[in-house]
């Protein structure tokens, strides 16, 4: 009996030795060395996906392999709302989202989804690196979130099955599918157009059914999702969203990590942003070209002051005035 205890003890203390060395960080030499999970919801081949891998290869070579960074695409360990909370709890050490789900948690971001806030790609950028940008990553560190840097998932435009929409009357009646969000909401009811929000993943088969008519998002997601095999005859660059994104990385995993460490995933991450917005930009002149190759017709010379002036009661709505305000006067 006394050679079976024994034995059951040695057996228990390998256990609890296999389990500590299962922890994200691990000692390597004498130095500990961390692997970090990185999630987002989109395909492989998205900019968010490549953005972060080309962050993932720079920190290990720069850490000298003491930081390694996993990357896990299409919600595999969580949707983006699910993300963004993992952040908040230390369950998931980085993040790229659109900034949607982000509100839940930190709502003055809201405001970035007010239509046509932003003049240009340009002016967006430049409003959201300076000051109005370090407010927001302010907001979102009081929620134990560090926004490392800006980009984004393009603009958003209007597809459609019924007809070319050239002006804001030829939205009238249209069933146009709209993400679950209350200024979009608004912004297509006073365009004339019956909004109708769901889940993306509903939104395919209703498209396909002619249960909506039309929906709206960027021109790399119609691409993707073959929006031209779901009745979508018709796109419109509106570009009435620019809807942007964040990478982003959890305080918790900030503070675990030693500051030499830490200081190298901070600059890195700092990059991606910049580098995924390039990424986005090429990948979106490539994805319309696909669009009309497989026959879309695509109004792209849009008169689009008749759509701004149709969604400005819109801006009255929006809690967050004075940063509202911010962002516009900034672009004078």
């Amino acid at each position: 009996m006394k050679k079976i205890s024994f034995w059951l003890v040695s057996l228990l203390f390998l256990m609890v030795l296999a389990a500590c060395g299962s922890d994200d960080a691990s000692s390597d030499g004498g130095e500990e060395t961390y692997t970090l999970q990185a999630g987002h919801s989109l395909p492989e081949d998205h900019p968010y996906h490549l953005g972060f891998l080309e962050m993932a290869e720079n920190v290990e070579e720069r850490t000298d392999g003491r930081v390694k960074i996993e990357v896990f695409p299409n919600s595999e360990i969580g949707a983006e709302r699910e993300l963004t909370e993992g952040m908040t709890l230390g369950t998931v050490d980085l993040v790229v989202s659109s900034t949607a789900p982000v509100t839940n948690f930190v709502p003055e971001l809201g405001v970035l989804d007010a239509p046509f806030i932003f003049k240009n790609r340009e002016e967006a950028v430049s409003v959201l690196e300076g000051e109005v940008g370090d407010t927001l990553f302010s907001k979102m560190e009081e929620e134990g979130i560090i926004g490392l840097s800006w980009g984004e998932n393009g603009y958003r435009h209007v597809t459609n099955s019924v007809r070319p929409v050239e002006k804001p009357a030829d939205l009238e009646g249209l069933k146009i599918r709209t993400q679950e969000n209350e200024i979009h909401l608004a912004a297509f009811e006073e365009l004339g157009a019956q909004p109708t929000p769901m889940a993306w993943t509903e939104a395919l088969t209703a498209l396909q059914q002619g249960v909506v008519d039309a929906q709206e998002n960027p021109a790399i997601v119609a691409d993707q999702f073959k929006l031209y095999e779901a009745n979508q005859e018709y796109m419109t660059l509106t570009g009435h969203v620019y809807s942007v994104a964040i990478y982003m990385m959890s305080q918790q995993t900030y503070d675990e990590l030693p500051e030499d460490l830490r200081d190298i995933v901070m600059e890195e991450g700092q990059k991606a942003g910049a580098m995924e917005r390039d990424m986005i930009v090429e990948m979106e002149k490539e994805s319309l070209q696909t669009l009309k190759d497989e026959g879309m017709q695509i109004i792209e010379e849009v008169d689009t002051q008749p759509f701004q002036d149709a969604v400005k009661p819109v801006y009255d709505q929006i809690e967050y005035q004075d940063l509202l305000n911010q962002i516009l006067d900034a672009q004078e």
